[in-house]
């Protein structure tokens, strides 16, 4: 007798992929390398960046930030837009930009060119990672297929992030700072000239027209929200932060009340009364949120703390990467045997015990602590990653797995830049408190405003007062980063128990092909 709410499946209901859409994925995970690539490369090339330039420190902000602010602006116009004049095209599109705008960067001759070269690669770049899986969702039906398509999906992001400083530092010491641009152009065309042959294409059948207010909408809703949380984690909450995120937050409402009432919209909003879709969107954000947002400071603790050198802070990041490709790669069979719903809240309770040992850093910590703590946050953090956009795409239309995928990536977005303005403005309150406590502020103001500036300050002070001042900032620096892993480990406790009763409710089954257990949502 079978259990309520088995489904037996058996291997010829649905269809499998062959072996020319396994040698596609591997095309697919080029443009995901590049993509995770060109988000960390560009921080090692800053000093002789400035030195050839010598950019402001407005322009240097948006040299560096411009990328991240149109890419996120840009994701869901063209997630929608690969949804109606095809997938496959517009990655190829795509990927053609990504090249020109990587040459146009690095032979730049100006700030403004770069700024504009790299905004330039923003709009491409939000062509890829939709294109990309809402292309996996079309080319892997069989579930237990997609799954494992999606862990390699999701493992090529990483190893590009582990990838881009080895890269980035081995070019810097010995061309210049463009040279960390061109590293992508090869492999864009590598891409241009096996996609076509290896990918298959695929378009909404019914997509309607291109609503340009929906579009321009949406950029100026995200563009408005993200500019504004990057504001606050900058600088703290100001008059200039809140009026940009209540802009976006005005465009973001006209977008969705638009949406209701077109007959072709942008974002199809019936999607989100499907509960496994909301439910692991909502966790996916928020997952951002506690990994995106102790990232950034633990890269300052390794190379302000510390006092790591960049090439040698990249390095340290590599076990979190090789962690999280491998749990990546394994969550498929894992998920074979064991629902989903349950596997998500299993890793993110893991990812809650990393970010524990990461609150046990201090000044004088060893490498091999912040190690382990980065390598169990990250084998708890790629299940999660892997499954919720499984089940984001999956629940989705087939026909409207483009605006899925841009949903998704967007989400992660916002949860990461939502990440880093709270939990930042946690380690500066706990940071300004600290140096209060230990008296270093006393000697010099200015330094209770970050460890970097601390840092700067004592490099003009004689001995002993900047040793004295730049012990207080690094303790300081150290407690402030115990706090926000703290916050990450309870809030990742709250997503693991969100996701036990959300995902698990009603909208599972699980599906038996030729006797191998599978779980998926519906």
């Amino acid at each position: 007798m079978r259990a309520p709410g088995i489904v037996r499946i058996r291997r010829g209901d649905v269809p499998e992929a062959s072996r020319r859409e396994w040698i596609g994925l591997g095309v697919l995970a080029i443009p995901c390398v590049l993509y995770s690539m060109d988000l960390t490369v560009l921080n090692l090339a800053v000093p002789s960046l400035i030195a050839d330039l010598r950019p402001s420190s407005t322009q240097l902000l948006w040299i560096i930030d411009i990328y991240g602010f149109v890419l996120a602006g840009s994701l869901i116009p063209m997630g929608t837009l690969g949804d109606r004049i095809g997938r496959r095209r517009l990655l190829l599109l795509g990927a053609a930009a990504f090249g020109v705008s990587s040459v146009i960067a690095a032979f730049a001759t100006s700030v403004a060119m770069l700024i504009a070269a790299r905004a330039i690669l923003g709009v491409a770049g939000a062509t890829l990672a939709p294109s990309t899986l809402s292309l996996i969702r079309n080319m892997f039906q069989n579930p237990a297929q997609r799954r494992v398509a999606v862990g390699v999906w999701v493992a090529s992001f990483s190893a590009g992030t582990a990838i881009g400083p080895l890269v980035g530092g081995a070019l810097l010491e010995h061309f210049w700072w463009g040279s960390v641009f061109l590293v992508g152009v090869p492999l864009m065309l590598v891409l241009l000239v096996l996609g076509p042959v290896l990918l298959p294409e695929f378009r909404d059948p019914a997509p309607g027209r291109v609503d340009l207010i929906s579009s321009a909408l949406s950029l100026l809703g995200i563009l408005g929200i993200i500019y504004g949380l990057k504001r606050v984690a900058a600088a703290g909450s100001t008059s200039a932060a809140a009026l940009s995120i209540l802009l976006g937050a005005g465009a973001a409402i006209l977008f969705v009340r638009r949406q209701a009432r077109l007959a072709h919209p942008l974002i199809d909003l019936q999607v989100f009364r499907r509960p496994a879709f909301t439910a692991a969107l909502a966790i996916y954000a928020l997952t951002s949120f506690v990994t995106l947002g102790v990232f950034v400071f633990t890269s300052q603790y390794l190379q302000l703390v510390l006092r790591l050198s960049p090439w040698h802070a990249g390095l340290c990041t590599v076990p979190f990467a090789g962690a999280f490709i491998v749990g990546s790669l394994f969550t498929a069979p894992v998920a074979r045997r064991v629902r989903p719903a349950w596997v998500i809240a299993s890793g993110l309770f893991l990812a809650a015990a990393g970010f524990t040992l990461l609150a046990q850093l201090r000044a004088d910590s060893s490498l091999a602590l912040f190690i382990a703590g980065e390598v169990v946050e990250a084998l708890g953090l790629a299940p999660v990653f892997t499954l919720a956009n499984d089940l984001i795409i999956g629940s989705a239309p087939s026909g409207r797995a483009g605006a899925a995928a841009a949903l998704s990536e967007t989400g992660s977005e916002l949860g990461g830049a939502l990440g880093i303005a709270v939990l930042g403005s946690i380690g500066a309150v706990a940071y300004r408190h600290e140096m209060a406590q230990a008296g270093g502020a006393d000697l010099v103001p200015a330094a209770r405003d970050a460890l970097g500036t601390a840092l700067q300050i004592a490099q003009g002070l004689p001995f002993p007062a900047n040793a004295a001042l730049a012990g207080a900032a690094r303790h300081a620096f150290s407690s402030s980063l115990r706090l926000m892993c703290g916050v990450a480990a309870i809030v990742a406790v709250g997503l693991s128990i969100a996701a036990a009763l959300l995902l698990e409710g009603g909208a599972t089954k699980v599906a038996t092909i030729e006797g191998n257990p599978l779980s998926s949502l519906e």
